[in-house]
């Protein structure tokens, strides 16, 4: 019984040490300008940039293969950061993009859900849970907001619910406020 315990441990032990070998000497480094873009985009996945992700429109970004205005979830507050993370001058959003809206979150009314599974396999990120013929409801915490989910719901029992503003989740200014400085700028007639 110990001669067995003792050959697992050896096993273990080696199998471990040639892990930790080949984690280092088989590393592969990502590009850090990809990382940095990546952290400046929302993590919606939803693919309304025509990328099928947030790290492929980042890949696309750091081969200058895309423009920095194409994140509708991120909306100006992101495409700005990419411009100057980049060094591009900001390009104006278009479109559906352009709207500033709230952050929101979908709700299912789960009385009117007929369990078809369209919403869910919608979802990039897998914040709906369900399944055939029965109700279905939203993971709060993981929906990203992307709408994904309305298009191909039948019956339409899908609301985007905006969320409220906390110290989580806040932005200042909020629309139709100014920043201070703005008011500053303003009295000192500058």
């Amino acid at each position: 019984m110990l001669i067995a315990i003792a050959a697992i441990a050896l096993l273990a032990l080696a199998f471990g040490l040639l892990l930790g070998y080949s984690s280092i000497r088989f590393q592969v480094e990502g590009d850090p300008i990809v990382e940095k873009i990546e952290a400046l985009l929302p993590q919606t996945q939803c693919g309304q940039c025509n990328f099928p992700g947030c790290h492929a429109y980042a890949e696309a970004l750091a081969n200058d293969e895309a423009e920095i205005n194409a994140c509708p979830p991120g909306g100006e507050t992101t495409m700005i950061a990419l411009a100057d993370l980049l060094g591009k001058d900001p390009i104006p959003l278009e479109g559906a993009a352009a709207e500033e809206k709230p952050k929101a979150v979908a709700v299912i009314r789960e009385n009117e859900c007929i369990g078809c599974t369209l919403c869910i396999q919608a979802c990039p990120v897998d914040a709906i849970l369900g399944s055939a013929k029965h109700m279905h409801t939203v993971i709060r915490g993981e929906c990203t907001g992307c709408e994904l989910c309305l298009p191909p719901c039948p019956v339409e029992c899908i609301d985007m619910v905006p969320l409220e503003v906390n110290t989580g989740n806040w932005k200042w200014p909020f629309p139709g406020e100014t920043h201070p400085s703005d008011t500053l700028a303003t009295a000192s007639g500058s």
